[in-house]
């Protein structure tokens, strides 16, 4: 697995690039449906490839760890086969899901021992286990395990858990190196910067990452309660500091604004479940701003969602019958929608990606900013 890094805008760090694996190549900037489950909720494989053109998905370790289990992914062959996906998989490393559990997981330095969200049995996941979990899974692109401090941690909190994180990826990448693929592809490990929104944190963890020289890197523990343009400092303080000639990925970010301005900071890699979560609760993004389509201003507008659209949900429906679906709780509108909003997501980074190798993605991102932070 390698990236080749090709073009970089003029006026700001916006990159494009490829991401060459076993199972594919990803053309950056890029969108990554998440899969938590071995599913993208709502939305068919067949649609994932040919309406959505999804390059990559996201799993979830935490979730497929507990459920179906390590022993029928093993079975099947890996997620890939178990799930019927060719294209490449990343994997979180469940970290964020376990340290969500406030008051049901311990954390030591051993790891972090929780209780399951679906019948209250304990676990313990540890670096070393996770990796061998992500194995087993065998996604193309495994996540070391991190703890994620809430956005607003104190500053004495924040370091702790910063150098409990890199103790935790020394061990990762060990356990990483003394181990092999399972089913015949390469995978590749990527350290996880954390800091909070404390500058030097995340100087101190971008440097740490940066040593371990993998093939990518991720940002972590932002868009967790901190302000947005706090975000924005942290995301350009850790790409001054990434390796120029890898992938950066940028955890569980954001709306269609966070994206672009994450692009236009060197960000090449976004995954987040607001698309098909917003989607099923009756929100649509569109170039022209946020569209409510629970709202009664719709329920007579028959025109196509989207007739310029490559999936053809967005062709043949109207507002008027999404609405109705909607209104009416059918599942096909919550499929519709999501269908909608990730092909919207996979549209943006695409026609960022043009834009940057034109040489125009600043102004371009300055022209589209103000329509698509509206609600219509």
């Amino acid at each position: 697995m390698h990236f080749d890094l090709q073009t970089t805008d003029r006026l700001s760090a916006a990159r494009a690039g490829i991401l060459h694996t076993d199972h594919g190549d990803i053309a950056t900037p890029i969108f990554m449906p998440v899969g938590t489950q071995g599913t993208v909720k709502a939305v068919h494989q067949h649609e994932l490839r040919n309406d959505i053109c999804a390059q990559i998905i996201l799993g979830n370790t935490y979730h497929l760890y507990l459920r179906p289990g390590m022993e029928i992914i093993r079975s099947a062959g890996g997620l890939h086969r178990f799930m019927g996906w060719e294209r490449p998989i990343l994997t979180d490393s469940g970290g964020f899901q376990v340290f969500s559990l406030a008051d049901s997981r311990k954390i030591t330095e051993n790891g972090c021992t929780f209780k399951s969200h679906i019948d209250g049995s304990r676990h313990t996941f540890t670096p070393e286990n996770v990796i061998d979990i992500e194995r087993t899974i065998g996604s193309d692109i495994m996540m070391a395990f991190d703890e994620c401090p809430p956005g607003e941690s104190p500053y004495d909190y924040a370091r702790k858990s910063m150098e409990l994180t890199h103790r935790w990826l020394d061990r990762c990448c060990t356990r990483f190196h003394e181990t092999e693929p399972l089913y015949g592809h390469d995978q590749a490990l990527f350290p996880i910067v954390q800091g909070c929104k404390y500058p030097d944190l995340r100087r101190k963890s971008a440097e740490h990452a940066a040593s371990k020289d993998m093939v990518g890197y991720a940002i972590g523990g932002l868009a967790v309660g901190e302000p947005t343009e706090v975000m924005y400092q942290m995301i350009e303080i850790v790409n001054g500091i990434l390796p120029k000639d890898r992938p950066r990925y940028l955890m569980g970010v954001g709306t269609p604004a966070n994206i672009l301005e994450a692009i236009a900071r060197g960000v090449d890699m976004f995954d987040c479940v607001m698309p098909t979560r917003n989607g099923r609760n009756g929100m649509l993004f569109t170039w022209n701003g946020t569209v409510n389509i629970k709202n009664k201003k719709w329920e007579h507008c028959f025109e196509p969602i989207d007739p310029t659209s490559s999936a053809e949900a967005d062709r043949v429906y109207t507002y008027a019958y999404l609405h109705h679906l909607i209104k009416s709780e059918e599942l096909l509108g919550l499929q519709i929608a999501s269908i909608h909003n990730l092909n919207f997501y996979l549209n943006l980074v695409t026609t960022a990606r043009q834009h940057i190798i034109e040489g125009d993605y600043t102004s371009w991102m300055a022209s589209v900013l103000p329509r698509l932070m509206v609600r219509v």
